[in-house]
């Protein structure tokens, strides 16, 4: 890139992805010329600006009027609040988009507040980690993951190719979906996992006390990435269930039909059926790092 992409990105929410979208502005001087944050608490704000990785940082929404692109990166339970709140100060021309796991609720709760002229570009970066905070982020967060751009009916061709050569710009392969198709596929890929996970974790949390204990000091590498698993956000969490829950209580369905005939399969010795499938699952993990997305 020889110009930068945006002249200003406000970026609301400096946890985790918001914080990474910095640092990859900072390391990468095509995307933009500096970096805002925006964050409703003065703690965050601080911390930003000790670590350096804005040019500016302030609880006042007023901030975005100062950028063309505004990047949401809060919980999706704020945003029908939040887009009330910094619509009427989006400057004409501005790109708003986000980075939320569910997208058909953030149409449905930005999709009213966005003004005229500005063009509204739901996103969502499939990448993290179970850090949060500002200084949680780094800029090779996103580098070969994918990243799917959503865009309602009446977006703007250039400004959704201009959001895409932002996320390629930061290290991201580029998808476009239907809000509700993403949802639908985000609820196997990623909430369905998580679900299990905080189920699993919360199952050993259950248990006697001496066997708990025993549980955390002989932790096995499954139990162990569940537990890092079900480290993330809670909040942020919490939202995603609430806003897909019919998509995840469809997988949800969907899955425990089929636990139910892996447990039968185990109490009458099929072991041709628990090898048909552990095979099956097997070739599905070589296919996911044949694609570099483990």
């Amino acid at each position: 890139m020889t110009s930068p992409l945006f002249t200003r990105v406000a970026i609301v929410g400096f946890g985790l992805i918001g914080s990474s979208i910095a640092r990859c502005v900072a390391e990468y001087p095509g995307l933009a010329k500096d970096v805002v944050c925006i964050d409703r608490s003065q703690t965050v704000c601080d911390r930003v600006m000790e670590l350096g990785i804005a040019a500016a940082a302030s609880t006042d929404p007023a901030l975005v009027a100062t950028a063309d692109l505004v990047v949401l990166a809060t919980p999706i339970g704020a945003f029908a609040d939040l887009g009330a709140i910094i619509g009427p100060h989006l400057a004409p021309g501005t790109i708003l988009t986000d980075v939320g796991s569910v997208k058909q609720s953030v149409v449905r709760d930005i999709g009213p507040h966005v003004p005229d002229g500005v063009h509204f570009v739901p996103g969502h970066p499939l990448a993290g980690t179970e850090h949060s905070g500002p200084d949680a982020g780094f800029a090779s967060l996103f580098k070969d993951r994918w990243c799917i751009l959503t865009p309602v009916p009446d977006s703007d061709a250039a400004a959704v190719e201009k959001l895409a050569a932002f996320w390629r710009g930061c290290g991201s392969q580029i998808e476009l979906m239907e809000p509700g198709h993403h949802d639908r596929v985000l609820a196997i890929t990623s909430h369905l996992p998580h679900l299990i996970a905080y189920t699993i974790v919360g199952t050993a949390t259950d248990l006697e006390e001496h066997l708990k204990s025993e549980v955390i000091r002989f932790s096995a590498s499954g139990f162990r990435d569940f537990t890092r698993i079900a480290a993330s956000d809670p909040v942020m969490w919490r939202d995603i269930f609430l806003n897909n829950r019919e998509a995840v209580l469809e997988v949800i369905q969907r899955f425990t039909e089929d636990l139910t005939a892996l447990q039968r399969a185990i109490r009458w010795g099929e072991g041709e059926k628990l090898e048909e499938l552990f095979t099956r699952t097997r070739a599905i993990r070589r296919s996911i790092i044949d694609a570099k997305q483990a």
